[in-house]
């Protein structure tokens, strides 16, 4: 902002915000335009001169995914702009999503003017709500709708330094129309911002790491749970090098995604989103169980244990304590600790590395090759042969998986091999988690392949999502597993079905995508994405896969649409039942 020689500033209120915003840091602001943040649109463009840059989507609930999955690569929080009650009430199910999952983004809204007298006939009176930030309270980290210029700007800056905090979670801040395109009459104050960003989170208790230490170095056997954790490579290294000094056990969740290498030998069961069979034998014989920020650590002791007392020490690592809200149950159920550290547990597994000397990690072996396709059809298991055949050896990252799969599906041998799932489990976060996971790596310079493997469902939901994609020009390979139905309910239904003696055939009603079929790749066309039509044999997905290798390595976005037979792993169909 410029002041004038009578120490009064020039310019609008929206241009102070615009501002503020691009001294944050920002980079993004992922948008659908509305006349409630017009006058902050305009600064955007003029005044800051399209920095943070904004990302123009179809729909509000893409704009947060997209933010989401930028924060799932990154770590850090971009910007999201939504218009009004009607923008937020779009957006809510996105922003449920980035919550549970702990990831950060500084979420802007607008309403108003809050004073009636100024408010237009009709459209500003529907779109102006009495604390509007309630319709998102119960899963944010923090809101405010503050009174003035100077309060906004205040906001603004403690919102990023919330929302980048741990443990991360969106910010809310929705600022009156009228403030924004308010003349600006006086000099605006002093921020200092340098000195108003996140804090450092302090060490684990040295009496904790020397307790945790001993209870694992005595015992018979150690099983850690690998939860939520960070995509560092530094990270990444002390976690292996750490059960290989300790001899013990991993147990890996594909919500989640990579935490640790599928090849290595601690390794127990298939990552699923649940444990499997051999997994929870490992619980079940363990004397020590390390949680390290799992989700729903104490709903999967049930799992093991029933209602009998865990035998086992505990060591847990999670800051889910600061999270506990009322509403929402996504904590999980209540879980017992020997040793409870309240800091990250990547700053835990750093403090227990130290502590044990600073062991290295042994080389690890190859992930296992994958088998081969002979069916014409195809299973989502095959699918991902497929894929993983005609990716061969060029480092890719995962960045959305169906239901179906499971660790041995998608082996990892790095810590962004997979990024999980969305966190709140609502259908059709996919489409835009991928463009923002993808818009991150393209700015990264990655080497890594950009790849979602949606399901019909979740793409129809949100396919919209694409066209952002194709509009910054971001790489991105999409295959849509179409089995023409919102499968997961089918197996739902056949067990409510099998139980009370009902007709298994009608498990399909109200729920399978037919009469007519959609045409999934018409609609990515439609978007701007290459598209090969329906994949009905393993020959054409090959086909199509080696020309989309080539759009993508060329900066496009590719859609693979394949037949799929409906089926799911039997982990998972065990679990769901």
């Amino acid at each position: 902002m410029q002041h004038a020689d009578d120490d009064k500033a020039t310019g609008w209120g929206s241009d102070a915000i615009a501002e503020t915003l691009k001294a944050l840091d920002l980079r993004y602001i992922a948008l659908n335009p509305g006349s409630s943040y017009r006058g902050l649109h305009d600064s955007l463009v003029n005044v800051t001169h399209d920095d943070p840059r904004l990302l123009l989507c179809v729909h509000e609930e893409s704009a947060v995914a997209i933010a989401h999955g930028y924060a799932k690569i990154t770590g850090r929080a971009m910007g999201v702009a939504l218009h009004a009650n009607v923008g937020l009430m779009h957006a809510s199910m996105a922003i449920y999503n980035a919550w549970c999952d702990r990831v950060p983004m500084v979420v802007l809204g607008a309403t108003g003017p809050v004073d009636a007298s100024r408010r237009r006939t009709w459209i500003d009176w529907i779109h102006t709500s009495q604390d509007q930030g309630a319709l998102i309270r119960d899963f944010v980290k923090w809101d405010d709708q503050p009174g003035g210029l100077t309060a906004t700007l205040h906001a603004l800056v403690e919102a990023t330094a919330r929302t980048n905090t741990a443990p991360c979670g969106p910010v809310y801040v929705n600022i009156d129309t009228s403030i924004q395109e308010t003349r600006l009459q006086t000099a605006l104050p002093d921020l200092d911002i340098a000195r108003r960003t996140a804090p450092v989170p302090g060490a684990p208790a040295p009496a904790l790491v020397s307790e945790a230490i001993q209870l694992m170095t005595e015992a018979r056997r150690v099983v850690f749970l690998m939860g939520r954790l960070s995509r560092g490579e530094a990270d990444w290294q002390r976690r292996i090098a750490l059960v290989e000094r300790l001899g013990a056990d991993v147990i890996t969740d594909i919500k989640t995604g990579a935490t640790f290498p599928s090849a290595h030998r601690a390794n127990i069961g298939r990552a699923g989103y649940f444990p499997d069979a051999e997994a929870k034998a490992a619980i079940a014989d363990a004397d020590v169980i390390v949680n390290l920020d799992w989700v729903d650590f104490g709903g999967t002791l049930r799992t093991v244990f029933g209602d009998r007392t865990v035998s086992a020490k505990i060591v847990s690592a999670t800051l889910e304590s600061y999270n506990a809200q009322g509403w929402v149950k996504d904590g999980g159920a209540f879980a017992p600790a020997d040793v409870c550290f309240l800091n990250s547990p990547d700053q835990v597994v750093a403090a227990l590395h130290e502590a044990l000397g600073n062991p290295s990690s042994a080389p690890l072996p190859a992930s296992p090759e994958p088998g081969q396709v002979e069916v014409e059809s195809m299973t989502p298991q095959d699918i991902a042969v497929l894929l993983r055949h005609g990716i061969g050896d060029r480092p890719s990252c995962l960045i959305r998986a169906p239901l179906s799969w499971t660790g041995d599906d998608w082996p990892v041998d790095h810590p962004l091999g997979a990024l999980g799932y969305d966190g709140g489990g609502g259908v059709g976060s996919g489409p835009g988690m991928a463009v923002g996971a993808a818009l991150a790596l393209r700015d990264a310079g990655s080497p890594l392949l950009p790849l979602a493997v949606l399901g019909d469902g979740d793409f129809l939901a949100s396919a919209s999502a694409l066209w952002t994609a194709v509009n910054q020009q971001v790489p991105l390979l999409v295959v849509i597993i179409n089995n023409r139905s919102f499968y997961n309910d089918e197996v739902h239904q056949e067990a409510v079905a099998k139980a009370r003696g009902r007709p298994v055939e009608n498990k399909r009603v109200g729920i399978v995508l037919d009469e007519p079929g959609i045409d999934v790749s018409a609609i990515g066309q439609g978007f701007g994405a290459t598209t090969y039509g329906l994949l009905r044999t393993p020959e054409m997905v090959l086909s199509a896969l080696a020309d989309a290798l080539d759009v993508v390595a060329n900066g496009g976005v590719a859609l693979l649409e394949v037949e799929a037979a409906k089926g799911y792993a039997p982990s998972m169909v065990q679990s769901m039942r």
